[in-house]
């Protein structure tokens, strides 16, 4: 009998050439490149093009642009999206109701398009404002910031952030995006690929990854870690507070990774990108914080766990870089979905290329057959 392995741990169930993550090392490469090394330097569109075909064609910016339009067309007929009070459902039941094309690379832009502006609308309407049209001139980054905010700053408290240049805002949201577009076969990719193993559509692969995501187990944890920076408020709490979570036997959201043995390396990335948005001194303070909780953290979950190595993975420094730049906390998981939707695209893609129907089998634990005693 083949030794279970529950939840698939440590097993290889497809050959990739989009990312390669070494949890031992602390490395992840996108396509061959490190993450750290392309982050900031490609641009979303460049990235996506990586993933897709290869190469960081520039001329992507153009199409995704035309489709974000298509998509703001197809979004005014299905505006009864937009009073869902959760913004997963909205975007499950938008990227569900679109039709493919039956090419790979036009679905591909239809959903990487589609999700930014039903999210951008979505966050506006629950705000009581009229959603705002897509500028198919501007970055994917740039006009998924457009389309939230507008002219009018984001919901975080203007001492927090400062705001400060758009364009600052706009660079680090792109090298975001860049950060997270894709990360192995996590749950949602996983997810993906089954159904594009079945020879399924792009439309229905994606929008089973969207289902996936919403769970908290893998795209909820970047809300909560700022709520933790709330309570504990200031730099000098941190290690008082941190010990009293763990004596209560809660975790310390943020830290920890299923894969990771030493810290992320996408919350290096973040972290810098964080630093470059000290606009004003409430959001120089608000990072102070979050590193002194790092520290906290990483001290006293070392004394008590001393056989797990517990680090900073990319949602503790998700959660304060999305708030520098003054996205709302509903919409951290969105935006996520943004940038990673590239990556799920990209394994759908290679999954209906030279993939085969994914078919893992289970260990029966149940009853043995018994006597029917007349049962027919």
């Amino acid at each position: 009998m083949n030794e279970l392995s529950i939840g698939l741990e440590g097993v290889a169930v497809a050959e990739t050439e989009m990312s390669h993550v070494d949890g031992g090392a602390g490395r992840l490469l996108i396509r061959g490149h490190e993450v750290e090394e392309i982050a900031g330097k490609l641009s979303f569109e460049e990235c996506a093009a990586l993933l897709w075909t290869g190469s960081p064609n520039t001329d992507l910016r153009e199409r995704l642009g035309k489709s974000r339009a298509q998509a703001w067309h197809r979004l005014l007929q299905q505006t009864h999206l937009l009073s869902m009070s959760d913004p997963m459902d909205a975007i499950r039941g938008f990227v569900g109701s679109l039709e493919t094309t039956g090419d790979s690379i036009k679905d591909a832009l239809l959903v990487s398009g589609a999700i930014p502006v039903i999210a951008g609308a979505w966050s506006r309407h629950q705000n009581g404002e009229k959603p705002v049209e897509p500028d198919p001139e501007a970055s994917h980054a740039g006009d998924y910031l457009r389309m939230i905010c507008s002219t009018v700053p984001c919901s975080v408290p203007v001492e927090r952030t400062g705001y400060g240049p758009d364009e600052k805002r706009v660079d680090a949201l792109d090298a975001y995006l860049v950060t997270v577009i894709d990360h192995g076969l996590n749950a949602s990719t996983f997810a993906a690929r089954v159904v594009a193993s079945t020879r399924s559509d792009m439309i229905s692969a994606i929008t089973a990854a969207i289902g996936a995501l919403k769970g908290p187990l893998h795209g909820g944890a970047p809300g909560p870690v700022l709520d933790m920076l709330d309570q504990i408020g200031k730099p000098g709490m941190a290690k008082e507070w941190i010990q009293a979570e763990l004596d209560n036997g809660k975790r310390i959201m943020g830290m920890g990774h299923r894969i990771y043995r030493v810290r992320d390396p996408r919350a290096l990335v973040l972290e810098r990108l964080v630093d470059h948005l000290s606009f004003s001194p409430e959001t120089a303070n608000r990072i102070k914080l979050a590193k002194a909780v790092e520290t906290a953290a990483l001290t006293e979950l070392a004394v008590r766990k001393p056989d797990r190595k517990l680090c900073a993975n990319v949602e503790f420094f998700t959660a304060v870089l999305l708030e520098a730049i003054g996205l709302p906390r509903n919409l951290f998981s969105p935006t996520f979905a943004v940038g990673r939707v590239a990556g799920w695209c990209a394994h759908v893609i290679e999954e209906q290329e030279r993939g085969r129907l994914i078919r893992p089998a289970a260990r029966y634990i149940g009853p043995l057959p018994v006597a029917s005693h007349g049962i027919r």
